[in-house]
C-alpha cells in the first residue's frame, strides 16, 4: 500500500482546507439564512468530525467501511439541511450547499477504499441530495455532480491501477529472491556433493578419504536442506587474506602466482572467489585430464582484485559453453559466472581449440569498501 500512502495524505489535507474553506463561505453569509444557528450547530458538528476522523483517513487500513458510511451520512445531511435552513430564492441562484466542496473528500475516500465503483457510489449518493436538497436539477447542481463523478471515478481508477503494479512488481521480487536461492543452492551442491561424487567415479580413492568426504558432504546437504548456509571462514575483523585460499591448489601440476603482501578481502567475498577458482580448477581436471598443468595468478590492484586461471588443455570451439548450459550443465554458468556476479564481480573465459582455457575472475574494490 505503500504508493497510496501521498494520495491518502493529500485526501486528509483536502478535507482539513475544505471544511476552513465551508466555515469562511458560511461566515460571509449566514445572516441570509433562515435559521443560521443550525448552520453554526452543523459546521460544528462537521470540525468535530472532520478532527476525529483525520487518523482514520490515513491509509487504507485504517479507513473502513463505516468510518466512510460515517462521512457519507454527514455530508449528506449537510447538503439537506442546506435546502431547509437556506432561503429559497438564494437555493435557486445556486448559493453553495453547507458542507461545499467538503463533500468531494468523502467521494476520494470512497475511491481510495474501493477503487472506482465505490467512487461511483458515493457520488450517485451525494448528487442525489443535492437534486433533493435544491428541490430539483439545476444546471449549476448538474454540472458539480458530473465533475464530482468524473474525478472520483478517474482517481479510482488510478489507485486500482496502482495496486496492480505494486501486486506485480511484488510478485516479481519474490520471484527473482527464489531463482536467485535456487541458483545459490545449485551451486553449493556443485562445488560439495557433485564433486565428491565426481571423484568417486574417476578414480578408485582410499577407502577412509572417500568415507570422510562422502560424510562431509552428507552434512552439507542436510544443512542446505533445512534451509542452511555452508559454513564460510572469516577473520575476527572481517577481513581474510586471499593467498591461502588459493595456494592451497598448488601441486605439481598446479602453479600459483601470488603478490608477496596479503589481499586482504571482505571474508565473505575471499571464499566465494576461492570457490570460483576451485570450480575453475574442477574443470580442468574433468575436461582437460588428469595430467593437464594449470596456472593461477591473482593480481591485487587497487581497484580490483583479479585471479586468471590458465590450463594447456585442448580448449573448446565458441558455442560450447552456450551449449552445455542448455543440456543442464551448469558449472560454469553458476558456480564460476553466477557466483561472481553475486559479488558485484566478473567471469570472463577465454578459449580456442588447441589453445586451452583461461578464467579470469574480477572482483571491483570500488563501491565495495567499507
Amino acid at each position: 500500500m505503500s504508493v497510496e500512502l501521498p494520495l491518502w495524505r493529500a485526501i486528509g489535507y483536502f478535507r482539513v482546507l475544505a471544511l476552513a474553506y465551508a466555515v469562511l463561505r458560511y461566515l460571509t453569509a449566514y445572516r441570509e439564512f433562515l435559521h443560521p444557528v443550525s448552520g453554526w450547530i452543523f459546521l460544528g458538528a462537521l470540525s468535530l468530525w472532520t478532527l476525529a476522523s483525520t487518523r482514520a483517513f490515513a491509509g487504507p487500513q485504517r479507513c473502513t467501511w463505516p468510518v466512510l458510511g460515517t462521512d457519507l451520512t454527514v455530508a449528506v445531511t449537510g447538503i439537506v439541511m442546506s435546502g431547509i435552513i437556506d432561503t429559497p430564492a438564494r437555493i435557486h441562484a445556486g448559493a453553495p450547499t453547507l458542507p461545499t466542496i467538503w463533500a468531494a473528500g468523502t467521494v476520494l475516500g470512497f475511491a481510495g477504499r474501493g477503487g472506482w465503483r465505490a467512487a461511483a457510489f458515493a457520488g450517485a449518493v451525494i448528487g442525489a441530495a443535492n437534486i433533493l436538497g435544491h428541490g430539483g436539477v439545476s444546471p449549476d447542481n448538474l454540472h458539480n455532480i458530473v465533475l464530482l463523478l468524473v474525478a472520483g471515478c478517474a482517481i479510482g481508477y488510478v489507485i486500482e491501477l496502482a495496486r496492480a503494479s505494486e501486486a506485480v512488481l511484488t510478485r516479481a521480487l519474490q520471484v527473482e529472491a527464489a531463482t536467485r536461492e535456487r541458483e545459490r543452492l545449485s551451486r553449493d551442491i556443485h562445488d560439495g556433493v557433485l564433486q565428491v561424487l565426481a571423484l568417486v567415479h574417476r578414480q578408485q580413492g582410499d577407502t577412509a578419504e572417500l568415507g570422510r568426504l562422502a560424510g562431509e558432504q552428507e552434512r552439507a546437504l542436510r544443512a542446505l536442506m533445512t534451509g542452511g548456509r555452508l559454513p564460510e571462514p572469516a577473520e575476527p575483523d572481517g577481513e581474510q587474506d586471499l593467498r591461502p585460499l588459493v595456494s592451497r591448489h598448488a601441486d605439481e601440476r598446479i602453479t600459483v602466482a601470488a603478490p608477496a603482501t596479503p589481499v586482504l578481502l571482505p571474508a565473505a567475498a575471499a571464499a566465494e572467489l576461492a570457490a570460483a577458482v576451485a570450480a575453475a580448477l574442477d574443470n580442468v581436471r574433468r575436461h582437460a585430464g588428469e595430467s593437464a598443468r594449470a596456472w593461477i595468478l591473482v593480481e591485487d590492484e587497487p581497484e580490483a582484485v583479479t585471479v586468471s586461471v590458465r590450463d594447456d588443455g585442448p580448449g573448446f570451439p565458441a558455442g560450447r559453453l552456450a551449449e552445455a548450459q542448455r543440456d543442464g550443465r551448469l558449472g560454469v554458468a553458476q558456480s564460476i559466472r553466477g557466483r561472481m556476479l553475486d559479488l558485484g564481480g566478473s567471469a570472463e573465459l577465454y578459449s580456442a581449440p588447441g589453445e586451452g582455457v583461461e578464467v579470469e575472475l574480477r572482483w571491483p574494490r570500488s563501491g565495495h569498501d567499507d
